[in-house]
């Protein structure tokens, strides 16, 4: 009998995370639960190693040193190259032979990606010129300033051009190592890792649910006392107009002062706090969205979802069972506090399967 050849099991894609000291902790520990070895129950698909410049002790944010073997010529195989999280003193650049590691990977095409502020480095690389790029909301403002060839997008959770991909936030992380993961694998794969991480298999809405909304800051008296009668008043309809004649100057007076002392229009301004107001509601109260409408002065519940969807790109009721605190202080919704009109909807997806954004 000729004996029959058993089929090879497939290459494992080889994962390598460049670490650089002070190297954050979280980011890194995200994408090692995506992508290192998840034990008998999920067959492993991936290989997941850690790189340094120096070989030897990394310092970290913890407090503690992450004791890395292995240089730089790692990424001289790896499948993709993970940037999990970067920081470095104000004024100096990612270090020479890293960018040229970096590139040199990504010539023979591996893939590159950036997690939180590893967008950094793929942008000193040259890798993003061009390209639509995510970063933390926080250090948007930075990475576009300091690269301006990036085009930074500081809403979106990740972005994904094949070859190359950044996230925002550190957990942003997360939903970007699964999207790969169901880009290399398959969506039945991603979801049975997200389920051992507890972890939804894709998130919805953007990371501007997270960010803080603009505050007024210090400002002028002349603003001031209108700022607070219009605070007093959220479910109140006021107009430009009402505004104006608060204020006894002309609308376009009042035009050029909020531009000038806020940065942004009277409408921009009363709408944002407005929101702000509904955040609140959704998080601390069980009230229905029609009647959160009426107390922040959107009217209805219609009105309310489609500005707070422009605004956040998520729904009223996916955002209160993201942050909803209950007496335990778990996250969720009390029951029955859910908003019917919201749920029915499907979540927001990414569209194109290079250029993604959740």
């Amino acid at each position: 009998m000729t004996p029959r050849t058993l089929p090879k099991a497939p290459a494992l894609h080889r994962v390598v995370a460049v670490l650089q000291p002070p190297q954050s902790t979280f980011p890194l520990a995200c994408a090692t639960e995506v992508f290192a070895d998840h034990g008998p129950a999920i067959p492993a698909r991936y290989a997941f190693e850690v790189c340094t410049e120096h070989p030897g002790p990394v310092r970290t944010h913890a407090g503690y040193d992450l004791l890395v073997t292995t240089g730089l010529d790692a990424l001289e195989h790896a499948d993709t190259v993970l940037i999990p999280g970067w920081h470095q003193p104000a004024g100096t650049e990612a270090p020479a032979a890293v960018i040229a590691a970096v590139r040199r990977a990504h010539g023979r095409g591996a893939r590159v990606v950036g997690i939180c502020s590893g967008a950094f480095v793929l942008a000193a690389a040259g890798l993003l010129d061009g390209r639509r790029a995510a970063t933390h909301w926080a250090q948007a403002p930075e990475l576009a300033a300091r690269f301006p060839r990036v085009r930074v997008d500081p809403a979106v959770l990740y972005v994904d051009h094949g070859d190359v991909a950044t996230s925002a936030g550190s957990a942003a992380g997360v939903d970007l190592c699964l999207h790969l993961v169901r880009t290399d694998q398959g969506a039945a794969y991603a979801m049975r890792i997200a389920r051992q991480m507890v972890m939804p298999p894709h998130r919805e809405g953007c990371q501007l649910q997270y960010a803080e909304l603009p505050t007024s800051g210090p400002v002028a008296d002349s603003l001031a006392p209108l700022l607070e009668w219009l605070t007093a008043r959220l479910d109140q309809p006021v107009s430009v107009a009402d505004m104006a004649a608060r204020s006894q100057v002309s609308a376009r007076t009042l035009t050029r002062r909020f531009t000038e002392q806020l940065g942004i229009s009277p409408g921009r301004w009363l709408l944002d706090r407005r929101l702000a107001a509904t955040r609140a509601l959704l998080e601390e109260t069980d009230l229905p969205v029609e009647t959160i409408a009426h107390r922040v002065g959107l009217s209805s519940a219609v009105n309310l979802r489609r500005r707070f969807h422009e605004a956040l790109r998520t729904t009223p009721a996916a955002y209160r069972r993201t942050f909803r605190a209950d007496g335990a202080g778990s996250v969720g919704c009390a029951p029955g506090s859910g908003d019917r009109g919201d749920t029915a909807r499907p979540p927001v997806r990414p569209r194109a399967p290079r250029t993604l954004d959740a």
